[in-house]
C-alpha cells in the first residue's frame, strides 16, 4: 500500500522556535517488509523536538518531518496487523529520520505496543518521551524496591512525574523537590512529601525525613542547578540519575563520592532505536493495564492541528507544562 501522507516538514535550522517556518508538505509513503504503515492518531511535541529544529542536535538531519511520539491504527503490515491500535517512541524517529508529525508513518513491527482500550489516542501518544526516559532511567539505576527512598529533583515535570509514578508503583517512597512552593500535580500510587527548595535545604530535609540515611535513588531531571543537593541526599551506595543539564560542568567532592559508594547514572533516550524504545515500552505496559500508571491529562488547548505546528512548538518552547499534541485529522 502506498498512501499521500501530509507532513510537517522542517527544511532547516533556525535560531529559536519563534523563528521556525514548518510546512505542510505531501509525499508518498509506503512500508518496508519488516515495518507497519500507521495512520496517525495523533503525535505529542517534547522538547527534544525544539531542540533538534533549533540546531541543538547536530545529528539531526534537514529536511525532515519532526515528531518521536504517536499513537494510531495500522493499515498495512503482515498478516495479523491490519487494524490493531498502537503507540510508540523513539530516539530517531523525527531526528535523524522522518518522524511521527503527519498523517501516516512507516516503523518497524517491533518498536510499536498495543494501545491499553482505556486510553485515548492524545493520552497513549503523551506517553513516549517521559515514560521512556524514566524508566530507562530506574532500569538502569536498579528498579527501586518497596521500602527504599526514590528523591525526585523537579517532580511537577512530565518526566518526574513519570518516574514517581513507577518508583511508586514498584512500592518505593517518593520524596520531590520543586522550586517553589507547590504541592505534586501528577498521579502517585502512594503520598508523595514535598520539599520546596526555595526555602529549605534539600539535602538536610532528605535526611530528617530518611531518619538520616538518604535516598536510594535521586532522579535529577534538571541537572547541574540541583546537582550538588542530589549528591548530598544520596544513602551509602545510593544512585543518582541524569537526564538534562543547564552548565555542562559541575564540581563534587570525589571523596564522599567514592566513600559512599555512589553511582551516576546517565540517560539519552535518543541512543535509542525505535526497537529499543519499544521494548522499554512493553515493560510499562501492565502498569497501565493495572491503573498503577496513568497517562498525562491532556487538555483540549493543548491540542493543535498539523497546520498549527509552529504553535504546538512555540507552547513547548515556552515551558509549558500541558502536554501538547498534534492530531493530524
Amino acid at each position: 500500500m502506498t498512501v499521500q501522507a501530509r507532513c510537517v516538514r522542517l527544511s532547516a535550522k533556525v535560531a529559536d522556535a519563534a523563528s521556525l517556518a514548518p510546512v505542510i508538505e505531501t509525499h508518498a509513503l509506503s512500508r518496508a517488509e519488516n515495518e507497519l504503515l500507521i495512520e496517525v492518531k495523533a503525535a505529542a511535541v517534547n522538547p527534544s523536538d525544539v531542540k533538534a529544529a533549533t540546531g541543538l542536535m547536530p545529528y539531526a538531519v534537514f529536511p525532515r518531518t519532526s515528531g518521536r511520539d504517536y499513537a494510531g491504527v495500522v493499515i498495512d503490515g503482515p498478516q495479523g496487523w491490519t487494524g490493531r491500535e498502537v503507540f510508540g517512541s523513539s530516539g530517531d524517529l523525527g531526528i535523524r529520520r522522518d518522524g511521527t508529525h503527519a498523517t501516516h508513518l512507516a516503523v518497524e513491527a517491533d518498536a510499536v505496543v498495543e494501545k491499553p482500550t482505556s486510553l485515548s489516542w492524545e493520552e497513549a501518544a503523551g506517553i513516549g518521551v517521559p515514560f521512556v526516559t524514566a524508566m530507562e532511567g530506574l532500569r538502569r539505576a536498579g528498579i527501586p524496591k518497596a521500602g527504599e527512598t526514590v528523591l525526585v529533583m523537579g517532580v511537577n515535570g512530565k518526566v518526574g512525574q513519570a518516574a514517581t509514578q513507577i518508583a511508586s508503583w514498584h512500592g518505593a517512597r517518593v520524596i520531590g523537590v520543586v522550586r517553589r512552593s507547590e504541592p505534586y500535580e501528577g498521579h502517585a500510587n502512594s503520598k508523595v512529601e514535598v520539599v520546596d527548595a526555595s526555602t529549605t535545604e534539600v539535602a538536610t530535609r532528605v535526611r530528617e525525613l530518611t531518619g538520616g540515611k538518604g535516598a536510594d535513588i535521586v532522579f535529577n531531571t534538571v541537572g547541574d542547578p540541583y546537582f550538588e543537593a542530589a549528591h548530598k541526599s544520596l544513602a551509602l551506595r545510593g544512585r543518582q540519575i541524569l537526564i538534562a543539564a543547564v552548565d555542562r560542568i559541575v564540581q563534587f567532592n570525589i571523596l564522599e563520592f567514592y566513600r559512599g559508594q555512589h553511582t551516576y547514572v546517565g540517560i539519552d533516550t535518543l541512543g535509542l532505536s525505535s526497537i529499543a524504545t519499544g521494548a522499554v515500552l512493553r515493560e510499562l505496559g501492565p502498569g497501565f493495564a493495572s491503573g498503577h500508571l496513568k497517562p498525562f491529562p491532556i487538555k483540549p488547548n493543548a491540542i493543535y492541528p498539523l497546520q498549527q505546528a509552529k504553535a504546538a512548538f512555540v507552547a513547548v518552547a515556552g515551558s509549558s507544562r500541558d502536554r501538547v499534541i498534534l492530531r493530524p485529522a
